[in-house]
């Protein structure tokens, strides 16, 4: 890395991690916290305006998790830790119907609204009970994330728990890739040699039927055999879901002192995914294709979200620490300089979450059921401490 190199990684470090507190952090602790019940509200209009008082239960575990995350690697501030135990305390007070499952909506006070078939509510609260156990030193907290965990195992493995999203039989990426991080997160607080196997059975399945060499991607949805589905839906690539998946694998590599070939599967399905997302006309990472270049029928399918470019943010870093190849280098500068022209709120704080192809502003609301405080700071947090680690090395 020559200097120029150097320079700019440490403005990234120090903005990325100045902008977590005055940007993000202290936008949401102002204006998203609900200091009557509970939790987080997450539908705030652009200057911080309540818009809806529902509340979603995927984003109460997000935001219980970032708030300890925070607190873990930057500064030990009470309001971090106070924040995330009141949205814990609201999960476990509200969140969960009789069975287990949790509700995907829930009113201010807690009655549930509605639930949905996933499992991803689960997911982000067992890594915000297992990150909340490392700030607070409660152990029984990381014992309860490796509970939470085996039941989604559960949930996941028997037969019509979870209603089937059509009669066509499919694989999903997107359940199988957020495993990988919360047996991770959870190995953090409680190791357990079912997080790791839980870890090397997704990287399994996403090598064996998920990655796609005829198409160069990772597909959403694929037959039980991992065959294409040729249908509008099951061409998908999302690019943003791809590259999370890139950085999944190469923290599962480091934490594996770099295994290399877990490096070089990330390592492709960053490559691949960059080919399909990054837009060359406008910049920035592109929301959905279609794996045989037909148009794509998802109506935001050329917008341009938020948190696509946060992951290669992160991916590129990883990159650029595994491999010390300079092209990632220069493509997290090309992500890091579209990101911070388009996306930063400098009047009111936070980021807008919905860009139209161009880069103009689609809708100017921080936040709704499915944008939240989450996306942005974890890759800051991230993102700080991979600049730190690249930094130090020099």
């Amino acid at each position: 890395m020559d200097k120029g190199g150097e320079s700019f990684l440490r403005e990234c470090r120090d903005l990325y991690h100045s902008d977590c507190f005055d940007q993000v952090f202290s936008f949401w602790l102002k204006y998203g916290l609900d200091t009557k019940n509970g939790g987080v509200y997450t539908c705030l209009d652009r200057n911080g305006d309540l818009m809806d008082s529902t509340k979603s239960v995927w984003f109460q575990g997000r935001f219980a998790f970032v708030c300890a995350q925070a607190y873990n690697n930057f500064k030990q501030d009470p309001q971090l830790l106070d924040a995330a135990e009141s949205t814990i305390k609201f999960i476990e007070d509200h969140c969960f119907d009789s069975d287990g499952h949790m509700f995907f909506e829930v009113e201010a006070d807690g009655k549930p609204i509605r639930k949905r078939r996933y499992v991803f509510s689960e997911c982000f609260a067992a890594i915000a009970f297992s990150e909340y156990s490392i700030a607070s030193g409660n152990q029984e907290y990381a014992q309860k994330a490796l509970d939470l965990f085996l039941n989604i195992q559960r949930m996941l493995d028997t037969p019509g728990f979870l209603p089937a999203k059509s009669t066509i039989e499919a694989r999903s990426h997107s359940i199988i890739m957020i495993l990988i991080n919360v047996a991770s997160c959870i190995r953090r607080a409680i190791p357990d040699p079912r997080l790791d196997a839980q870890i090397e059975k997704s990287i399994h399945e996403l090598r064996q039927y998920f990655m796609n060499e005829e198409y160069k991607t990772v597909l959403e949805s694929v037959s039980p055999d991992g065959s294409l589905i040729d249908t509008c839906t099951g061409r998908t690539i999302n690019p943003g879901h791809c590259i999370e998946t890139a950085w999944f694998i190469l923290e599962e590599a480091r934490h594996q002192n770099w295994n290399k070939e877990l490096v070089e599967m990330g390592e492709t399905i960053f490559n691949w995914a960059w080919s399909w997302g990054w837009d060359e006309q406008y910049g920035g990472i592109i929301n959905l294709k279609d794996c045989k270049k037909f148009p794509h029928q998802d109506y935001s399918q050329d917008m341009k979200f938020w948190w696509p470019q946060c992951e290669t943010i992160i991916a590129t870093l990883y990159l650029y620490r595994a491999t010390g190849n300079e092209k990632y280098l220069d493509l997290h500068r090309q992500i890091h300089e579209y990101t911070y022209a388009h996306f930063p709120d400098r009047k009111y704080g936070e980021w807008y979450g919905y860009l139209h192809r161009d880069g103009t502003v689609a809708q100017p609301a921080k936040g709704c059921i499915f944008k939240g405080p989450f996306h942005i700071p974890r890759m800051m947090i991230v993102s700080t401490l991979l600049c730190d680690e690249i930094l130090d090395k020099l």
